[in-house]
Protein backbone atom coordinates (compact mmCIF):
# COMPACT_ATOMS: atom_id res chain seq x y z
CA UNK A 1 0.00 0.00 0.00
CA UNK A 2 1.19 3.04 -0.78
CA UNK A 3 1.58 5.95 2.17
CA UNK A 4 1.51 9.34 2.15
CA UNK A 5 5.26 9.47 3.13
CA UNK A 6 6.41 7.87 -0.42
CA UNK A 7 8.12 10.50 -2.99
CA UNK A 8 6.32 11.35 -5.99
CA UNK A 9 8.63 8.82 -8.32
CA UNK A 10 6.23 5.74 -6.74
CA UNK A 11 3.64 4.59 -7.74
CA UNK A 12 0.71 6.88 -9.72
CA UNK A 13 -1.96 6.36 -8.53
CA UNK A 14 -3.55 8.24 -11.90
CA UNK A 15 -6.78 9.74 -9.21
CA UNK A 16 -7.53 13.59 -9.37
CA UNK A 17 -7.36 14.90 -5.48
CA UNK A 18 -8.78 18.08 -4.56
CA UNK A 19 -7.67 19.64 -1.16
CA UNK A 20 -10.07 22.43 0.09
CA UNK A 21 -8.29 25.19 2.14
CA UNK A 22 -4.26 26.39 1.89
CA UNK A 23 -3.41 26.71 5.13
CA UNK A 24 -0.64 24.61 6.95
CA UNK A 25 -2.87 21.75 6.92
CA UNK A 26 -3.91 22.11 3.55
CA UNK A 27 -0.45 22.06 1.97
CA UNK A 28 0.75 19.55 3.72
CA UNK A 29 -1.66 17.18 2.95
CA UNK A 30 -1.27 18.29 -1.01
CA UNK A 31 2.49 17.41 -0.05
CA UNK A 32 1.98 13.96 0.94
CA UNK A 33 -0.86 13.18 -1.75
CA UNK A 34 1.42 13.94 -4.71
CA UNK A 35 4.06 12.14 -3.06
CA UNK A 36 1.85 8.97 -2.56
CA UNK A 37 1.22 9.63 -6.63
CA UNK A 38 -2.08 11.18 -6.71
CA UNK A 39 -2.80 14.45 -9.05
CA UNK A 40 -3.60 17.30 -6.35
CA UNK A 41 -5.50 20.75 -6.86
CA UNK A 42 -5.52 22.80 -3.91
CA UNK A 43 -8.42 25.74 -3.61
CA UNK A 44 -7.78 28.25 -1.10
CA UNK A 45 -10.54 31.19 -1.34
CA UNK A 46 -8.41 34.07 -0.25
CA UNK A 47 -5.99 35.77 -2.33
CA UNK A 48 -2.80 33.69 -0.57
CA UNK A 49 -1.81 30.20 1.03
CA UNK A 50 -0.42 30.20 4.53
CA UNK A 51 -4.06 30.15 6.94
CA UNK A 52 -2.71 32.16 9.94
CA UNK A 53 1.24 31.71 8.99
CA UNK A 54 2.04 34.91 7.57
CA UNK A 55 4.62 37.26 7.97
CA UNK A 56 5.82 40.87 6.29
CA UNK A 57 8.32 43.32 7.86
CA UNK A 58 7.81 45.78 10.01
CA UNK A 59 10.68 49.09 10.42
CA UNK A 60 12.21 46.02 7.78
CA UNK A 61 12.44 43.59 10.20
CA UNK A 62 10.19 40.47 8.98
CA UNK A 63 7.97 39.75 11.96
CA UNK A 64 5.20 36.69 11.80
CA UNK A 65 1.62 38.06 11.86
CA UNK A 66 0.28 34.90 12.88
CA UNK A 67 2.56 31.73 14.78
CA UNK A 68 5.90 32.80 15.15
CA UNK A 69 7.21 29.54 16.21
CA UNK A 70 6.66 25.85 16.13
CA UNK A 71 7.02 22.69 19.11
CA UNK A 72 10.28 21.36 18.39
CA UNK A 73 9.67 18.22 20.68
CA UNK A 74 6.65 17.23 18.32
CA UNK A 75 8.53 15.48 15.15
CA UNK A 76 5.99 16.84 12.74
CA UNK A 77 6.68 19.79 12.05
CA UNK A 78 10.47 19.84 12.41
CA UNK A 79 10.24 16.88 9.82
CA UNK A 80 8.36 18.59 7.40
CA UNK A 81 11.03 21.25 6.85
CA UNK A 82 13.77 19.14 6.84
CA UNK A 83 11.57 17.10 4.07
CA UNK A 84 11.34 20.28 2.18
CA UNK A 85 15.29 20.55 2.30
CA UNK A 86 15.21 23.92 4.68
CA UNK A 87 16.28 21.64 8.11
CA UNK A 88 19.63 23.68 8.47
CA UNK A 89 17.57 26.92 8.35
CA UNK A 90 15.87 26.40 11.62
CA UNK A 91 16.24 28.46 14.18
CA UNK A 92 16.10 28.01 18.15
CA UNK A 93 15.07 31.33 20.54
CA UNK A 94 17.73 32.23 22.77
CA UNK A 95 15.52 32.33 25.58
CA UNK A 96 12.18 30.96 26.73
CA UNK A 97 12.12 32.65 30.23
CA UNK A 98 8.70 34.38 30.43
CA UNK A 99 6.91 36.05 33.17
CA UNK A 100 3.05 36.52 34.54
CA UNK A 101 1.62 40.07 35.35
CA UNK A 102 -0.29 39.03 38.39
CA UNK A 103 -1.07 41.34 41.42
CA UNK A 104 -0.31 44.79 39.33
CA UNK A 105 3.91 43.26 38.76
CA UNK A 106 5.59 41.38 36.56
CA UNK A 107 6.42 37.91 38.60
CA UNK A 108 8.74 35.53 37.25
CA UNK A 109 6.94 32.09 35.86
CA UNK A 110 7.02 29.63 38.40
CA UNK A 111 9.61 26.68 37.52
CA UNK A 112 8.58 23.76 36.80
CA UNK A 113 5.05 24.61 36.22
CA UNK A 114 3.03 21.97 33.24
CA UNK A 115 0.56 24.20 31.67
CA UNK A 116 0.08 26.50 34.78
CA UNK A 117 0.15 22.83 37.22
CA UNK A 118 2.67 23.50 39.57
CA UNK A 119 5.29 20.65 40.95
CA UNK A 120 7.37 22.72 42.54
CA UNK A 121 5.82 24.20 45.59
CA UNK A 122 8.79 26.18 46.79
CA UNK A 123 9.31 27.62 43.38
CA UNK A 124 5.75 29.04 43.16
CA UNK A 125 5.74 30.59 46.45
CA UNK A 126 9.34 32.44 45.33
CA UNK A 127 7.51 33.25 42.43
CA UNK A 128 4.87 35.60 44.25
CA UNK A 129 2.13 35.23 41.45
CA UNK A 130 -0.14 33.84 43.85
CA UNK A 131 -2.15 35.85 46.98
CA UNK A 132 -0.62 34.12 50.19
CA UNK A 133 -4.19 32.87 50.72
CA UNK A 134 -4.28 31.04 47.14
CA UNK A 135 -1.22 29.32 47.82
CA UNK A 136 -1.92 28.54 51.12
CA UNK A 137 -4.80 26.55 49.51
CA UNK A 138 -2.53 24.66 46.80
CA UNK A 139 -1.29 21.51 49.02
CA UNK A 140 -4.61 21.05 49.90
CA UNK A 141 -4.36 19.00 46.92
CA UNK A 142 -1.73 16.55 48.20
CA UNK A 143 -4.43 15.27 50.82
CA UNK A 144 -8.17 15.42 49.46
CA UNK A 145 -9.83 12.78 48.10
CA UNK A 146 -9.81 11.84 44.89
CA UNK A 147 -11.97 14.49 42.98
CA UNK A 148 -14.67 11.91 40.39
CA UNK A 149 -15.16 13.64 36.93
CA UNK A 150 -16.40 11.60 34.15
CA UNK A 151 -15.17 11.45 30.42
CA UNK A 152 -14.52 14.88 30.52
CA UNK A 153 -14.50 18.33 32.79
CA UNK A 154 -13.62 21.45 32.47
CA UNK A 155 -10.14 22.87 33.31
CA UNK A 156 -11.69 25.38 35.88
CA UNK A 157 -13.65 22.89 37.50
CA UNK A 158 -10.98 20.12 37.40
CA UNK A 159 -7.72 21.94 38.26
CA UNK A 160 -9.72 24.77 40.76
CA UNK A 161 -11.29 21.54 43.02
CA UNK A 162 -7.75 20.18 43.45
CA UNK A 163 -5.41 23.16 43.71
CA UNK A 164 -8.20 26.22 44.04
CA UNK A 165 -9.43 29.44 41.99
CA UNK A 166 -6.37 31.25 41.91
CA UNK A 167 -4.39 28.77 40.38
CA UNK A 168 -6.95 28.39 37.47
CA UNK A 169 -7.04 32.53 36.65
CA UNK A 170 -2.99 33.36 37.49
CA UNK A 171 -1.37 30.77 36.13
CA UNK A 172 -3.24 28.12 34.01
CA UNK A 173 -5.80 31.08 32.46
CA UNK A 174 -3.32 33.07 31.00
CA UNK A 175 -0.82 30.20 29.72
CA UNK A 176 -4.08 27.84 27.91
CA UNK A 177 -5.24 31.72 27.04
CA UNK A 178 -1.77 32.43 24.91
CA UNK A 179 -2.61 29.04 22.91
CA UNK A 180 -6.73 28.97 22.75
CA UNK A 181 -7.83 32.51 23.61
CA UNK A 182 -10.08 30.31 25.57
CA UNK A 183 -11.95 30.29 28.89
CA UNK A 184 -10.95 27.46 31.25
CA UNK A 185 -14.77 27.45 32.48
CA UNK A 186 -15.02 25.48 29.04
CA UNK A 187 -12.23 24.63 28.02
CA UNK A 188 -12.05 20.46 28.28
CA UNK A 189 -9.39 19.39 30.28
CA UNK A 190 -8.91 15.99 28.58
CA UNK A 191 -8.32 18.02 25.29
CA UNK A 192 -6.21 20.90 26.48
CA UNK A 193 -4.06 19.65 29.06
CA UNK A 194 -3.88 16.16 27.67
CA UNK A 195 -1.20 14.58 29.13
CA UNK A 196 -1.95 16.26 32.60
CA UNK A 197 -5.44 14.96 32.12
CA UNK A 198 -4.17 10.88 31.72
CA UNK A 199 -1.44 11.25 34.65
CA UNK A 200 -4.34 12.31 36.38
CA UNK A 201 -6.42 9.36 36.07
CA UNK A 202 -3.39 7.39 37.55
CA UNK A 203 -2.87 9.85 40.55
CA UNK A 204 -4.57 10.91 43.09
CA UNK A 205 -2.70 14.56 43.23
CA UNK A 206 -2.94 17.12 40.65
CA UNK A 207 0.63 17.91 41.77
CA UNK A 208 2.09 14.55 41.48
CA UNK A 209 0.37 14.05 38.05
CA UNK A 210 1.88 17.26 36.86
CA UNK A 211 5.78 15.78 38.14
CA UNK A 212 4.74 12.56 36.61
CA UNK A 213 4.81 14.21 33.26
CA UNK A 214 7.53 16.41 33.59
CA UNK A 215 9.57 13.05 34.86
CA UNK A 216 8.39 11.15 32.20
CA UNK A 217 9.69 14.47 29.84
CA UNK A 218 13.12 13.40 27.83
CA UNK A 219 15.60 15.19 29.73
CA UNK A 220 17.79 16.04 26.72
CA UNK A 221 14.86 17.04 24.50
CA UNK A 222 16.43 20.01 23.19
CA UNK A 223 14.82 23.51 22.46
CA UNK A 224 11.03 23.79 23.05
CA UNK A 225 10.68 25.92 19.78
CA UNK A 226 11.84 26.48 16.17
CA UNK A 227 11.10 28.85 13.60
CA UNK A 228 12.43 29.99 9.98
CA UNK A 229 15.24 32.64 10.26
CA UNK A 230 12.47 34.73 8.16
CA UNK A 231 9.48 34.12 10.04
CA UNK A 232 7.13 30.76 10.07
CA UNK A 233 5.22 32.49 7.82
CA UNK A 234 7.57 31.84 5.25
CA UNK A 235 6.82 27.59 5.69
CA UNK A 236 3.79 27.84 3.38
CA UNK A 237 5.48 29.37 0.67
CA UNK A 238 7.93 26.94 0.61
CA UNK A 239 5.09 24.42 0.61
CA UNK A 240 3.55 25.18 -1.87
CA UNK A 241 6.29 25.79 -4.24
CA UNK A 242 7.45 22.03 -3.22
CA UNK A 243 3.78 20.73 -4.04
CA UNK A 244 4.05 23.21 -7.74
CA UNK A 245 6.96 21.51 -8.39
CA UNK A 246 6.13 18.25 -7.52
CA UNK A 247 2.96 18.69 -10.58
CA UNK A 248 0.33 19.80 -7.90
CA UNK A 249 -2.04 22.60 -9.30
CA UNK A 250 -2.88 25.69 -6.65
CA UNK A 251 -5.48 28.38 -6.96
CA UNK A 252 -5.96 31.08 -4.85
CA UNK A 253 -9.22 33.31 -4.81
CA UNK A 254 -11.30 30.26 -5.55
CA UNK A 255 -13.59 29.97 -3.31
CA UNK A 256 -15.74 26.60 -2.99
CA UNK A 257 -19.03 26.79 -2.70
CA UNK A 258 -20.47 23.01 -2.77
CA UNK A 259 -18.95 19.27 -2.38
CA UNK A 260 -21.19 16.53 -3.49
CA UNK A 261 -21.08 12.63 -3.99
CA UNK A 262 -21.24 11.82 -7.65
CA UNK A 263 -23.83 8.94 -8.26
CA UNK A 264 -21.13 6.92 -10.26
CA UNK A 265 -18.19 7.73 -7.61
CA UNK A 266 -16.32 10.67 -6.53
CA UNK A 267 -17.05 13.92 -5.66
CA UNK A 268 -18.06 17.15 -7.84
CA UNK A 269 -16.89 20.22 -6.43
CA UNK A 270 -18.97 23.47 -7.56
CA UNK A 271 -16.99 26.35 -7.62
CA UNK A 272 -16.58 30.43 -7.68
CA UNK A 273 -19.96 33.12 -8.16
CA UNK A 274 -23.16 32.10 -8.13
CA UNK A 275 -23.54 33.79 -11.20
CA UNK A 276 -20.41 32.18 -13.58
CA UNK A 277 -20.42 28.43 -11.32
CA UNK A 278 -17.49 26.03 -12.28
CA UNK A 279 -18.00 21.73 -11.59
CA UNK A 280 -14.76 20.17 -10.90
CA UNK A 281 -14.94 16.49 -10.47
CA UNK A 282 -12.47 14.32 -8.18
CA UNK A 283 -11.79 11.06 -6.67
CA UNK A 284 -10.84 11.61 -3.31
CA UNK A 285 -11.51 15.23 -1.37
CA UNK A 286 -9.58 16.62 1.81
CA UNK A 287 -11.44 19.33 3.42
CA UNK A 288 -8.68 21.44 5.46
CA UNK A 289 -10.91 24.12 6.21
CA UNK A 290 -12.05 25.50 9.52
CA UNK A 291 -15.30 23.97 11.45
CA UNK A 292 -17.80 26.46 9.70
CA UNK A 293 -17.20 26.59 6.24
CA UNK A 294 -16.45 22.54 6.27
CA UNK A 295 -19.91 22.07 8.00
CA UNK A 296 -21.50 24.03 5.16
CA UNK A 297 -19.68 21.57 2.70
CA UNK A 298 -20.52 18.62 4.28
CA UNK A 299 -23.60 19.47 5.67
CA UNK A 300 -25.72 17.79 2.40
CA UNK A 301 -23.73 14.40 2.15
CA UNK A 302 -22.54 13.71 6.11
CA UNK A 303 -24.99 15.94 7.70
CA UNK A 304 -23.76 13.87 11.20
CA UNK A 305 -20.26 15.28 10.77
CA UNK A 306 -21.54 18.64 9.90
CA UNK A 307 -23.63 18.71 13.26
CA UNK A 308 -20.87 18.34 15.27
CA UNK A 309 -18.71 20.69 13.60
CA UNK A 310 -21.15 23.53 14.09
CA UNK A 311 -20.53 22.83 17.63
CA UNK A 312 -16.95 23.61 17.59
CA UNK A 313 -16.57 27.89 18.47
CA UNK A 314 -13.59 30.40 17.47
CA UNK A 315 -11.99 32.60 19.15
CA UNK A 316 -11.27 35.96 17.37
CA UNK A 317 -7.94 38.02 18.19
CA UNK A 318 -5.74 40.84 17.33
CA UNK A 319 -2.33 40.98 17.41
CA UNK A 320 -0.54 44.73 17.37
CA UNK A 321 3.23 44.89 16.65
CA UNK A 322 5.23 47.62 17.60
CA UNK A 323 9.33 48.49 16.51
CA UNK A 324 10.72 50.68 18.78
CA UNK A 325 14.16 51.67 18.75
CA UNK A 326 16.44 50.49 21.41
CA UNK A 327 16.69 53.73 23.53
CA UNK A 328 13.14 53.90 24.06
CA UNK A 329 13.16 51.02 26.38
CA UNK A 330 14.51 52.50 29.64
CA UNK A 331 15.79 48.83 30.61
CA UNK A 332 16.49 46.26 27.43
CA UNK A 333 13.59 43.49 28.07
CA UNK A 334 14.40 40.37 30.76
CA UNK A 335 13.16 36.91 29.34
CA UNK A 336 10.83 36.08 25.73
CA UNK A 337 7.90 38.14 27.08
CA UNK A 338 4.62 37.90 29.48
CA UNK A 339 1.37 36.74 29.92
CA UNK A 340 -1.59 38.92 31.45
CA UNK A 341 -4.74 36.61 33.65
CA UNK A 342 -7.82 38.16 32.86
CA UNK A 343 -8.62 38.80 36.52
CA UNK A 344 -5.85 41.40 36.21
CA UNK A 345 -8.80 43.30 33.67
CA UNK A 346 -6.32 44.67 31.34
CA UNK A 347 -6.99 44.77 27.52
CA UNK A 348 -3.02 42.76 26.77
CA UNK A 349 -3.26 39.59 27.38
CA UNK A 350 0.44 38.02 26.49
CA UNK A 351 3.41 40.11 25.29
CA UNK A 352 6.44 38.97 22.95
CA UNK A 353 9.69 40.13 22.79
CA UNK A 354 10.51 39.18 19.77
CA UNK A 355 14.04 40.72 19.40
CA UNK A 356 14.62 39.27 22.71
CA UNK A 357 13.22 36.08 21.80
CA UNK A 358 14.59 35.18 18.53
CA UNK A 359 18.62 36.13 18.55
CA UNK A 360 18.32 36.27 14.40
CA UNK A 361 15.94 38.90 14.52
CA UNK A 362 17.72 41.59 17.13
CA UNK A 363 21.19 39.96 14.44
CA UNK A 364 19.33 41.84 11.66
CA UNK A 365 18.46 45.03 13.60
CA UNK A 366 20.45 45.56 16.79
CA UNK A 367 19.52 49.00 16.86
CA UNK A 368 15.12 47.49 17.16
CA UNK A 369 12.67 45.92 19.75
CA UNK A 370 10.12 44.12 18.02
CA UNK A 371 7.08 43.52 20.26
CA UNK A 372 4.28 41.50 19.57
CA UNK A 373 1.22 42.28 22.02
CA UNK A 374 -1.84 39.98 22.11
CA UNK A 375 -5.51 41.27 22.73
CA UNK A 376 -8.89 39.63 22.69
CA UNK A 377 -10.56 36.13 24.60
CA UNK A 378 -13.38 34.10 23.58
CA UNK A 379 -16.36 36.05 24.04
CA UNK A 380 -14.58 39.88 23.56
CA UNK A 381 -15.55 40.29 20.22
CA UNK A 382 -16.40 44.25 20.83
CA UNK A 383 -12.89 44.66 22.02
CA UNK A 384 -11.43 43.87 18.33
CA UNK A 385 -13.97 45.92 16.47
CA UNK A 386 -12.23 48.97 17.46
CA UNK A 387 -10.09 50.77 15.20
CA UNK A 388 -6.39 50.28 14.57
CA UNK A 389 -5.20 53.20 16.46
CA UNK A 390 -7.43 52.59 19.75
CA UNK A 391 -5.62 48.86 19.35
CA UNK A 392 -1.91 50.59 18.98
CA UNK A 393 -2.90 52.78 21.76
CA UNK A 394 -3.85 49.90 23.75
CA UNK A 395 -0.34 48.16 23.28
CA UNK A 396 1.46 51.21 23.31
CA UNK A 397 -0.27 52.19 27.10
CA UNK A 398 0.36 48.32 28.13
CA UNK A 399 4.22 49.08 27.44
CA UNK A 400 4.32 52.14 29.44
CA UNK A 401 2.94 50.77 32.03
CA UNK A 402 5.27 47.78 32.46
CA UNK A 403 8.24 48.67 30.82
CA UNK A 404 8.41 52.36 30.99
CA UNK A 405 7.99 52.97 27.36
CA UNK A 406 7.54 56.33 26.91
CA UNK A 407 8.70 57.32 23.11
CA UNK A 408 6.81 56.35 20.53
CA UNK A 409 7.42 53.60 17.91
CA UNK A 410 8.85 53.85 14.57
CA UNK A 411 6.53 51.85 13.09
CA UNK A 412 3.17 49.94 14.04
CA UNK A 413 1.11 46.68 12.30
CA UNK A 414 -2.25 45.50 13.47
CA UNK A 415 -3.24 41.88 12.49
CA UNK A 416 -7.06 40.69 13.32
CA UNK A 417 -7.34 37.32 13.12
CA UNK A 418 -11.51 36.91 12.76
CA UNK A 419 -12.25 33.77 14.07
CA UNK A 420 -8.60 32.20 14.37
CA UNK A 421 -8.40 29.59 17.15
CA UNK A 422 -10.69 27.16 17.32
CA UNK A 423 -12.21 26.73 21.26
CA UNK A 424 -11.76 22.94 22.15
CA UNK A 425 -14.71 22.78 24.87
CA UNK A 426 -15.72 20.12 27.19
CA UNK A 427 -16.79 17.12 25.47
CA UNK A 428 -13.97 18.17 22.57
CA UNK A 429 -12.38 14.45 21.31
CA UNK A 430 -15.79 12.65 21.81
CA UNK A 431 -17.07 15.64 19.47
CA UNK A 432 -14.03 15.19 16.73
CA UNK A 433 -14.28 11.66 17.16
CA UNK A 434 -17.76 11.36 16.20
CA UNK A 435 -17.19 13.68 13.15
CA UNK A 436 -14.50 11.42 12.04
CA UNK A 437 -16.67 8.16 12.14
CA UNK A 438 -19.33 10.00 9.77
CA UNK A 439 -16.48 11.00 7.35
CA UNK A 440 -15.13 7.57 7.31
CA UNK A 441 -18.55 6.41 5.79
CA UNK A 442 -17.63 8.18 2.79
CA UNK A 443 -15.01 6.41 0.48
CA UNK A 444 -12.31 9.37 -0.68
CA UNK A 445 -12.80 12.06 1.97
CA UNK A 446 -11.18 12.94 4.56
CA UNK A 447 -10.87 16.35 7.49
CA UNK A 448 -7.77 17.96 8.19
CA UNK A 449 -6.57 20.98 9.86
CA UNK A 450 -6.47 22.96 13.23
CA UNK A 451 -9.96 22.16 15.04
CA UNK A 452 -9.20 18.51 15.56
CA UNK A 453 -6.09 17.76 17.35
CA UNK A 454 -4.08 20.63 18.25
CA UNK A 455 -4.09 23.99 17.12
CA UNK A 456 0.00 24.00 16.57
CA UNK A 457 2.18 23.22 13.33
CA UNK A 458 2.87 19.51 14.41
CA UNK A 459 -0.72 18.92 14.92
CA UNK A 460 -2.02 20.23 11.52
CA UNK A 461 0.74 18.42 9.79
CA UNK A 462 -0.21 15.57 11.77
CA UNK A 463 -3.65 15.51 11.16
CA UNK A 464 -2.55 15.92 6.89
CA UNK A 465 -0.56 13.09 6.90
CA UNK A 466 -3.05 11.23 8.18
CA UNK A 467 -6.37 12.40 6.19
CA UNK A 468 -3.96 12.23 3.05
CA UNK A 469 -3.16 8.49 3.85
CA UNK A 470 -6.90 7.93 4.42
CA UNK A 471 -7.35 8.86 0.84
CA UNK A 472 -4.69 7.43 -1.15
CA UNK A 473 -5.40 3.53 0.73
CA UNK A 474 -8.98 4.55 -0.81
CA UNK A 475 -7.78 5.30 -4.30
CA UNK A 476 -5.33 2.50 -4.07
CA UNK A 477 -8.18 0.06 -2.86
CA UNK A 478 -10.04 0.99 -6.22
CA UNK A 479 -7.72 -1.16 -7.91
CA UNK A 480 -8.43 1.17 -10.68
CA UNK A 481 -7.14 4.83 -12.42
CA UNK A 482 -8.94 7.86 -11.76
CA UNK A 483 -12.38 8.58 -12.82
CA UNK A 484 -11.75 12.18 -11.58
CA UNK A 485 -11.24 15.30 -13.83
CA UNK A 486 -8.27 17.51 -13.76
CA UNK A 487 -9.73 20.42 -13.73
CA UNK A 488 -9.29 20.92 -17.27
CA UNK A 489 -12.31 19.17 -18.38
CA UNK A 490 -14.67 21.28 -15.47
CA UNK A 491 -17.37 22.58 -16.79
CA UNK A 492 -19.13 25.72 -16.57
CA UNK A 493 -22.53 27.21 -16.15
CA UNK A 494 -26.00 24.78 -15.49
CA UNK A 495 -23.61 21.88 -16.00
CA UNK A 496 -22.31 22.73 -12.35
CA UNK A 497 -24.94 21.79 -11.31
CA UNK A 498 -25.92 18.38 -12.55
CA UNK A 499 -25.15 15.08 -11.09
Amino acid sequence: MTTAGETAAGRDTGAHVVVIGGGIAGLAAARFLVRGGARVTVLEGSPQVGGKLRVSEIAGLPVDEGAESMLARRPEGLDLVRDLGHGGDLVNPGTTSAAILSHGALRTMPAGQVMGVPTDLRALAASQVLSPAGLARVPLDLVLPETPRGADVSVADFVGARLGREVVDRLVEPLLGGVYAGRTEELSFESTLPAVATAARVHRSLIAAARGVREAAPKDAGPVFATLPDGLGTLPGLLAADVAASGGTIRTGTMVRELRRRPGGGWRLTLGPARDPEALDADGVVVAVPAAPAARLLSDDVPAAARELRRIEYASMAITTLAYATTAFPRAPRGSGYLVPAVEGREVKAVTFSSIKWPHLRGKAPDLIAVRCSIGRFGEEHTLQRADDDLKAAAMTELAATCGVSELPLDTRVTRWGGGLPQYTVGHADRVARIRAAVAGQPGLAVAGAAYDGLGVPACVATARAAAARVLEHLEGRGESSHGSDGADSERGRQAQGT
